[in-house]
């Protein structure tokens, strides 16, 4: 048997077209924002921060990698809530109301590496909570109610590197041992719970890899170190511990390695002196926060190795070499938040190693002669004093100073800086500065960073900045600026970024002049201030035509009333040109030609502007384009836009517009985007927008940005409802869901008729007659019942029985007999089909005489005769067969027609006697059965089975 082959092919060919129109999921999200693409998933991101969520979005795509679920309302994690996010690497749930996580929760995320559950209301950990996390190495559960860890909760993190328990209510050290067991832990955080005591028997009795242990704010009367289960430790957190503390570790060489010490807020009073003479080989980094005895200074310097001693928020009012005079190896000092006023000269005399000293938010009211000793220092840090004037000799001997920070002093007056030949970095923002000219001399020959942000500059000379060749950066914002010099920023060649926002810059100051010289400049800021042209004519002297590497220019919001005309020129000379923010302007018209200057603009920003028709030239030069925002621009419509063919776009922000329909072709024109941002428009609730919602909701490549947050503008019965929530299945023809239905039932159909073919040929053969003699039937159904049946027999018989048929049927049953017969090759109807004629001749009979032979069983159209008078029994229910043997046929050779109608216990047949047996016994029995009634019910056993004899 050759059948089941093909039967696989079609199911095979089924199951194919079934799968390739099986349709995509979209990554259309209620209350997520999702960055990136879902052909690139590597990046994926899913940001449903701050949404008020009490559930987990269903929709979120399977492929994101980083999960954003913080600062919402929910109250627990089912197991089937993250169940799909096999690929997800980060996920944060913090800030929220959690207080129950059922176990396997998280099951499926065998990719998880970093895992934060903070700020919730977790109070149990159980066994299985973090089920299948083996790849998880950074789990925070710090501030929540936590009080009970099951014992073998953590055993499934076998990767784990970082824990942060702090600011929960675990009791005994004990209740977290499991986590010193974990084989590559190598940073806890278990500040902030109720630990009244560390000893190393409740942790562990084996060598450890941990780095980082942070015990801060726990109420520690006892800290015990008998075994050196230690050796990798690095940094060690004790800050706000019991004033009354034990310190018991009985050898210094069990945290030989720690470099890093927290001993902020500390009040152990003489017990201080041991616990720094314990790490007095090893200890590099000290903080000493909120110290109350400036005399500790003094014991903390005397640890050889020191090198960063952190004595911030003490409230000290002064300091002098008494307390530093040890301090000869520090190399960074931090003494900020503190109230000093007064600062010995020699304060810092010993200290010839420091490089780094921070001196800010405290009281001092000029530059301390302290630091004229510090030869070495590199980082200087005065901000948030009040530090009136600066002088020449300020920072004479600080040669190799790199950076000074002077933000938020009441400055009034700078003199020239002198002697900082290796200064890179100088920040004088929120002063109160009115000039700078002669500040910055030739001595500044390396300065590469100048920050003047809120200061009261209003007048840039050409003599302010000339001298500084190595800058790189100038922050000028946020300043009272009106006008600049010609030339005023020659010389900087190197200047590639020039802020200059928020200042009082009009048009008859921005002049060409300005800026030459600036031949790298590559980012320009000039947004917040008054530029405003009365008309659009082209320039004479355009003011950026020499910033030729210029690839940033932000222009927008100007004024109160607004730049109000855009000059057909104004961009000439920026053939670098890649990102341009030109919104609020007050613009209601841009000449075509306008970015013709600019081909190579990336970005384009022209949001709150009044441009509600825009000409497609403006933008057919913009091949590069991809990035485009247009939010609050009276926008109707975007043919504009597809008319350009911007085939490169990927983020479009059309929010607060008027666009009431996004269209079939809107949609096919930009192939490549990915962000599209339509919030705000007066959408169109009708058939219209069908394909755009059912686009937003499951493409995979763009994401409609908030889609769940469009509403509908029109009919005025649907004003306010939600965009997506709407039903258009009585809009959308799915061409695709009919071709894989019709494409189905079409193969469904092959596969049905091959098998029939194969296994049920000849019964396939008796139905499709079955059918046409049924469709006959009813037409002939009211001429047999008016006019009666034209022949009392239909005669059946093979050409090989013709002589028998001829020379005695006919002869004895319509000569002596009377009956009337229908013969094929005397009463068919000529030139008509064939098995027309038959159905008609046996519907038109009332019986149906088989003539059976050897011969009969093999003919084909014997065994459509005989078939077509079965169904006449079959429908009709009477017994309107006659079936005469004229040979001796044994039952396993009979057709199995014969066999169906012996089933149905229909068994009136006739035998034609051997040679030289009497024939008037089988002529009689002829006679009876055609003068029998066609009853439905038994036949006479009389006629059943009767030879002729």
């Amino acid at each position: 048997m050759q059948a089941p082959l093909p039967f696989c092919t079609y199911l095979l060919l089924m199951l194919s077209c079934f799968v390739c129109v099986l349709p995509t999921n979209g990554f259309f999200v209620i209350n997520c924002v999702i960055k990136g693409s879902l052909k690139y998933p590597a990046n994926l991101k899913a940001l449903c921060n701050k949404r008020e969520l009490c559930v987990i979005p269903h929709n979120i795509p399977d492929q994101t990698r980083v999960l954003d679920l913080s600062y919402n309302h929910l109250m627990s994690i089912k197991k089937k809530d993250l169940i799909y996010f096999t690929k997800l690497t980060h996920l944060n749930v913090s800030h929220n109301w959690i207080k129950d996580i059922k176990e396997g929760a998280f099951r499926s995320l065998t990719a998880l590496q970093e895992l934060n559950l903070a700020h919730n209301n977790l109070h149990i950990i159980s066994g299985g909570s973090f089920q299948n996390l083996f790849n998880l190495t950074v789990l925070r559960l710090d501030e929540n109610q936590i009080t009970n860890i099951s014992a073998s909760a953590f055993d499934p993190l076998i990767s784990l590197v970082m824990v942060n328990l702090s600011g929960n209510h675990l009791a005994h050290i004990h209740e977290v041992q499991p986590l010193f067991q974990l084989l590559n832990i190598q940073e806890l955080h278990i500040g902030r719970n109720g630990f009244s005591s560390f000893q190393t028997p409740q942790v562990s009795n084996t060598s450890l890899k941990l780095r980082v242990l942070d015990l801060s704010w726990n109420p520690l009367r006892v800290f015990r170190i008998t075994a050196d289960v230690f050796p990798h430790l690095e940094s060690l957190g004790l800050a706000f511990s019991n004033e009354s503390m034990t310190w018991d570790v009985q050898d210094a060489s069990y945290l030989r390695n720690v470099s890093t010490l927290n001993l902020t807020g500390i009040e152990m009073n003489e017990e201080i002196k041991s616990v720094l003479q314990t790490f007095n080989t090893s200890l590099t980094n000290l903080s000493l926060y909120r110290l109350k005895e400036k005399t500790l200074i003094k014991t903390a310097c005397l640890i050889n190795p020191l090198r960063t001693l952190h004595v911030q928020s003490s409230r000290l009012a002064s300091i002098s070499a008494k307390e530093l005079t040890g301090c000869t190896d520090l190399v960074t000092l931090d003494l900020s938040e503190n109230s000093l006023r007064n600062i010995t000269n020699l304060a810092f005399g010993f200290m010839t190693n420091l490089k780094r000293l921070s001196l800010s938010r405290n009281k001092l009211d000029s530059v301390p002669p302290a630091i004229w000793n510090l030869s070495s220092l590199e980082v200087l840090d005065l901000s948030y004093n009040s530090i009136y004037n600066l002088t020449c000799s300020d920072f004479n001997s600080l040669a190799q100073l790199q950076t000074l920070y002077l933000s938020r002093n009441p400055l009034y007056s700078v003199k020239p800086f002198q002697n900082l030949t290796n200064l890179k970095t100088l920040i004088i923002s929120s002063s109160r500065l009115i000039s700078v000219t002669n500040c910055f001399r030739a001595c500044l020959q390396k300065l590469e960073f100048l920050d003047l942000t809120q200061n009261k500059l209003n007048y840039i000379h050409k003599e302010d900045f000339g001298d500084l060749k190595s800058l790189k950066h100038l922050l000028l914002n946020d300043n009272q600026i009106t006008t600049i010099d010609k030339g005023a920023f020659e010389g900087l060649q190197k200047l590639t970024v020039l802020n200059l926002q928020s200042n009082k810059i009009t048009q008859s100051s921005l002049k060409a002049s300005v800026f030459s010289g600036l031949t790298n400049l590559k980012y320009l800021l000039l947004n917040n201030n008054y530029l405003s042209y009365s008309d659009q004519s082209n320039l004479v002297k355009p003011p950026f035509r020499y910033l030729k590497s210029l690839e940033t220019l932000a222009i927008h919001s100007q004024g109160h009333k607004g730049m109000l005309n855009f000059p057909s020129n104004f961009l000439e000379g920026l053939t670098s040109l890649q990102v341009l923010t030109a919104g609020n302007l007050n613009l209601n018209f841009l000449y075509p030609n306008t970015f013709s200057h600019s081909p190579r603009l990336l970005s384009l920003d022209l949001s709150r502007n009044e441009l509600t028709t825009v000409s497609q030239e403006l933008f057919t030069p913009l091949k590069r384009l991809n990035r485009l925002h247009m939010f609050s621009t009276g926008l109707q419509s975007m043919d504009f836009l597809m008319q350009a063919n911007l085939t490169e776009i990927q983020y479009l922000q059309i929010s607060k517009n008027e666009l009431a329909v996004i269209n079939e072709t809107f949609i096919a024109s930009f192939t490549n985007l990915t962000y599209i941002d339509l919030q705000g428009n007066p959408f169109s609730c009708d058939c219209s927008n069908a394909l755009f919602v059912d686009w937003a909701i499951r493409n995979n490549v763009t994401q409609v940005v908030n889609a769940d947050q469009l509403t509908c503008n029109y009919p005025s019965k649907l004003r306010g409802n939600k965009l997506m929530e709407l039903d258009f299945e009585s809009c959308t023809v799915d061409k695709g869901f009919f071709c894989f239905i019709s494409t189905t039932v079409f193969i469904l159909l092959i596969m049905f008729s091959s098998i029939l073919y194969h296994f049920l040929k000849w019964q396939v053969v008796y139905a499709y007659y079955r059918l046409l003699a049924f469709l006959y039937k009813s037409n002939q159904q009211r001429k047999t019942q008016s006019s009666g049946y034209q022949y009392d027999a239909f005669i059946s018989y093979n050409t090989h029985d013709e002589l028998w048929v001829m020379s005695e049927l006919l002869p004895h049953v319509e000569g002596e007999q009377g009956w009337k017969l229908c013969l094929h090759h005397r009463d068919f109807q000529p030139g008509k089909p064939i098995i027309d004629n038959i159905v008609d001749g046996i519907n038109r009979s009332r019986k149906t005489i088989c003539v059976i032979s050897r011969h009969y069983l093999e003919s084909e159209w014997c065994s459509r005769e005989i078939q077509v008078a079965s169904f006449r029994l079959f429908d009709e229910k009477k017994d309107v067969l006659i079936l005469v043997f004229l040979e001796n046929i044994p039952p396993h050779q009979l057709s199995p027609y014969y066999r169906m109608r012996k089933l149905i216990k229909k068994r009136t047949y006739i035998s034609w006697p051997k040679p030289g047996e009497d024939t008037r016994v089988f002529w009689e029995k002829l006679r009876m059965a055609l003068e029998a009634k066609e009853s439905s019910k038994e036949e006479n056993p009389i006629l059943s089975g009767i030879s002729g004899t």
